[in-house]
């Protein structure tokens, strides 16, 4: 049994066409076993007796009877990670690019496919309450949602809807579950290797390139086409900075009050694109409440991780651990959820979505301000139940500069 086994991953390692890295990462990937025979389930369709693993019939039925309404805006991620057995991301993004015809269009070997996309779920952290493979997941299918659109379903090519979905699904891939200033602060190596700017944009690209390349998923084309694929996929993940917000949204505003945007123009989609993956990316609070509250407690949560002041010993304190004051938002002690998602509504949702909707003025566009309005009304409710326990986090919004605001406070 042990020789087969042998066998096995010996033939998965020369038939995958990997263009191989020096890297350590890359080596410790070819070198995992487990990680292959985990990941072949997948695309290989193989299921295993009695493993609590496979999903039973009924399960299967019903995450199918939910991507044929993965258009609708009110679709329950977290009930579809359910029903795939937190497989999520990959049911989702093959199932897109089946349904937008990427696979026959750029003819995509499926077995690749799968399998680039069960290496991007596993390197999220499972661990990070937000930033994980189920919140790639639901930026992947609101990046579906917008490219639907009117004005973007006319005017895209299939090779922008490739790059959007890559994008989409990629944008945080390996995230570490802390800001850019902690990793900064720290003298964390990532921040060295990127100079401080973009750090944890930089690394999520950077990723997303290495599981490119390392699937073989795009290896029949030209390097030239490889190299332009993996420069744009580039701009759309870098545009998700939340400390380049008001640099981005002052070039959309400017755009919208010329009127001079052109969607035959090459450049200019690929700007729309950056800017409907920067509103996927924070579209929680334009979700319904039920679906907003839970986004909200997550990215509280990880928030509070970060930055909490009292625990036990043995748990250690991460600011604490390297003596770092708390990071803005982050103080379980004088901060609440209603007070930070009022504050992250007023100065970075409301203001992008306000754009978009001034771009794509349509009833998604009408139904996320509505949404919007709703759960800040409701926060506010929270707010004033709890008034004289939270600090003002208005102020704090209005106070950060781009050095000291969470790289990304933004729900993503």
């Amino acid at each position: 049994m042990k020789k087969e086994r042998v066998f096995i991953f010996l033939f998965f390692v020369a038939n995958s066409e990997i263009e191989v890295s020096v890297s350590a990462r890359n080596v410790r990937r070819l070198l995992s076993f487990q990680r292959y025979l985990r990941s072949s389930r997948f695309f290989r369709g193989i299921t295993v007796p009695n493993s609590s693993n496979i999903l039973d019939d009924d399960y299967n039925g019903q995450a199918k009877c939910m991507l044929e309404k993965v258009g609708n805006w009110n679709f329950d991620i977290f009930l579809f990670d359910r029903l795939t057995n937190g497989n999520s991301l990959v049911s989702l993004t093959f199932h897109l690019f089946n349904l937008h015809g990427l696979i026959e269009h750029f003819q995509l070997d499926t077995m690749k496919l799968r399998r680039f996309l069960v290496m991007v779920q596993e390197d999220y952290h499972s661990q990070n309450p937000y930033h994980n493979a189920v919140h790639a997941a639901d930026v992947t299918q609101a990046m579906h949602c917008y490219l639907k659109e009117p004005k973007l379903s006319k005017s895209l090519t299939p090779w922008d809807v490739l790059l959007s979905l890559i994008a989409a699904a990629t944008h945080d891939l390996d995230h570490p579950g802390v800001n850019q200033p902690f990793l900064i602060k720290t003298n964390h190596y990532l921040a060295t290797l990127y100079k401080n700017t973009s750090v944890l944009e930089n690394h999520h690209w950077r990723s997303a390139v290495g599981l490119l390349r390392e699937s073989g998923l795009f290896a029949h084309m030209s390097l030239e086409n490889r190299q332009l694929m993996e420069s744009q996929i580039g701009d759309l993940i870098l545009a998700t900075d939340i400390s380049q917000q008001n640099e981005y949204l002052s070039m959309f505003r400017s755009h919208l009050d010329r009127g001079d945007l052109c969607l035959e123009n090459a450049n200019h989609r690929h700007f729309i694109l950056q800017m409907a993956l920067k509103c996927a990316d924070i579209c929680n609070p334009c979700r319904t409440w039920e679906l907003s509250k839970q986004w909200s407690e997550k990215v509280t949560e990880e928030f509070f991780h970060q930055g909490k002041r009292f625990c036990k010993k043995e748990d250690g304190d991460i600011e604490k651990k390297y003596h770092l004051g708390v990071s803005p938002l982050c103080d379980r002690q004088t901060e609440t959820i209603a007070n930070i998602q009022i504050g992250f509504m007023t100065y970075l949702v409301e203001p992008l979505f306000g754009e978009w909707a001034r771009f794509s003025n349509t009833r998604l566009s009408q139904t996320m301000l509505g949404h919007l309005g709703l759960n800040k009304a409701s926060w506010k409710g929270v707010q004033r139940e709890q008034s004289g326990s939270g600090g003002d986090v208005d102020a704090t919004f209005e106070e950060m500069d781009s050095d000291i605001l969470p790289q990304e406070p933004r729900l993503s």
